[in-house]
């Protein structure tokens, strides 16, 4: 499924080289079936998908956009809808494969617009992607000139997405892998660019997860972190009684100010906020691709500035700094 010796092609330096001697076992673990009941389902859907070669594709447009309705031939596109229905749900998105729309959750093109101006040019950098999903971003990275692309999310139906999509671009340096920041090798400093986004405020301990992208980046690389925010001064935290949005797993949403410190207080250099912006009904919505419960079902009904547990609703600031 994974195309190693591609990988070792593009791998450059002996510290990525230690990560990617590793990779086998890692993913051999990940994909363990037992593991994962669908997972054997999965990959039959995978391999039913038709033998199609892309007249063009476009990784620059909002839309992903991957071969044309024309190429199809005999394929009749209601059954290669329904196979990529099969990986539902579809959360980050949009995509355009052979003329197949897939309406995702998030319009993930709406976060790349936002930051994009404002992080250093990718061409030519070598990027890791935490917390990828689809991996919709890490082809709008490899559209803005990355060499290299390696994403890690440890949610194997995105990493299914992911392969259902790269199965059409077997040449493009973009690689998903179904793991999370803890299998990546302690001290990498392997990646120019690394991206966080909507990860930190899912992780226990925010402060370690600053050091491990930090370790994660070349000297002078460069983090790109989104998370959720609240209103307030420095030394201010939300951390939820329970659920955030119907969220389980959110432990500690800091003010913008806090966030900032924490990046200092983790060595970053350069510290600087580049968007804030209050997540809308448009943005993050159900979908006939995604129809689990969606933000405005997690919203106070009459007062959508708050969660239904009364908490500020969810509003996400991107900073970037740079690595010691």
């Amino acid at each position: 499924m994974f195309n190693f010796h591609k990988l070792n092609l593009l791998t450059h330096g002996p510290r990525m080289q230690t990560w990617i001697d590793r990779l086998p076992q890692q993913i051999d673990h990940a994909l363990d079936a037992k593991r994962h009941g669908d997972l054997a389902r999965w990959q039959a859907v995978l391999g039913q998908l038709p033998v199609i070669t892309p007249s063009s594709y476009d990784l620059t447009t909002d839309t992903v956009r991957i071969g044309a309705a024309a190429d199809l031939g005999n394929v009749i596109q209601a059954e290669f809808k329904d196979l990529l229905m099969k990986f539902h749900p579809w959360r980050k998105g949009p995509f355009d494969l052979f003329g197949v729309q897939i309406d995702t959750e998030w319009r993930s093109d709406w976060k790349w617009n936002r930051i994009r101006d404002h992080i250093q040019p990718l061409k030519g950098r070598t990027v890791l992607d935490v917390g990828c999903g689809s991996g919709y971003h890490c082809w709008r990275m490899r559209g803005a000139g990355a060499e290299l692309v390696i994403g890690i999310d440890p949610t194997l139906v995105f990493n299914m997405q992911y392969q259902a999509i790269a199965n059409y671009l077997p040449d493009e340096p973009v690689f998903v892998l179904p793991l999370g920041i803890d299998d990546v090798p302690k001290d990498l400093r392997a990646f120019d660019t690394v991206f966080s986004m909507g990860v930190l405020y899912h992780r226990r301990s925010p402060i370690d997860h600053l050091f491990e992208l930090r370790d994660c980046l070349v000297k002078g690389g460069e983090l790109v972190l989104e998370t959720l925010v609240i209103e307030g001064e420095a030394g201010e935290v939300l951390m939820p009684e329970d659920r955030y949005a119907q969220m389980r797993n959110v432990w500690f949403i800091p003010t913008v100010k806090t966030l900032e410190l924490w990046l200092r207080r983790a060595g970053y250099r350069d510290v600087r906020v580049v968007d804030i912006n209050t997540t809308s009904l448009q943005e993050q919505h159900a979908t006939e691709w995604m129809h689990f419960q969606s933000l405005v079902d997690f919203l106070d009904p009459n007062d959508p500035s708050k969660t239904m547990e009364g908490y500020p609703a969810p509003c996400r600031a991107t900073l970037v700094a740079t690595a010691p």
